[in-house]
C-alpha cells in the first residue's frame, strides 16, 4: 500500500509488469521532453551566437577598412621624406613582414593539435569495455 496526501493508505492493484511499464514510458516522455528542451535552448544559442559572428564580421570589415586607410596614411607621410613609390613599399614590406610572423605563428599553433581527440577516444574505449563486461 502507498501512502496518500491526506495519509490513509491505497492498494495499487497495478502487477508489476503494468508498473514497469509505466515507469518505461514516464521515463521515456521524460527524457523526450528534455531533448526537446533541449533543441529549443540550443536554437535560442545559436540565433545569439549567429548574430554575434555577424557583428563580429561587420568589425572585422571595418577594421581593415581602417588598416588600408592608415597604411595609405603612412604612405604618404613617408612620402615627405622619400619618393611616393619608395613609401608604398616601405609600407608594402612592413604589411608582408607581418603577414609572415602570423603566418608562422598560426602554423605553429596548429602543428601542436591533436585532432584525435585522445580523451574523448580513451573514455569511449572505456565506455565500450564497461558495457562488455555488463553483457558479461
Amino acid at each position: 500500500m502507498s501512502p496518500m496526501p491526506d495519509g490513509t493508505h491505497h492498494q495499487d492493484d497495478r502487477s508489476l509488469g503494468q508498473i514497469v511499464s509505466d515507469v518505461t514510458s514516464d521515463l521515456s516522455t521524460l527524457v523526450r521532453q528534455e531533448l526537446d528542451l533541449a533543441k529549443t535552448e540550443i536554437k535560442q544559442e545559436a540565433g545569439r551566437a549567429g548574430r554575434g559572428v555577424g557583428l563580429l564580421g561587420g568589425a572585422g570589415v571595418a577594421g581593415h577598412l581602417a588598416l588600408i586607410f592608415l597604411s595609405l596614411c603612412a604612405v604618404f607621410v613617408l612620402n615627405n621624406a622619400v619618393p611616393l613609390e619608395l613609401a608604398a613599399l616601405i609600407v608594402a614590406v612592413v604589411w608582408a613582414v607581418v603577414a609572415a610572423v602570423l603566418a608562422l605563428t598560426g602554423k605553429k599553433e596548429l602543428d601542436k593539435t591533436n585532432p584525435a581527440l585522445p580523451e574523448t577516444q580513451r573514455s569511449l574505449k572505456e565506455d565500450a569495455a564497461w558495457a562488455r563486461q555488463q553483457k558479461s
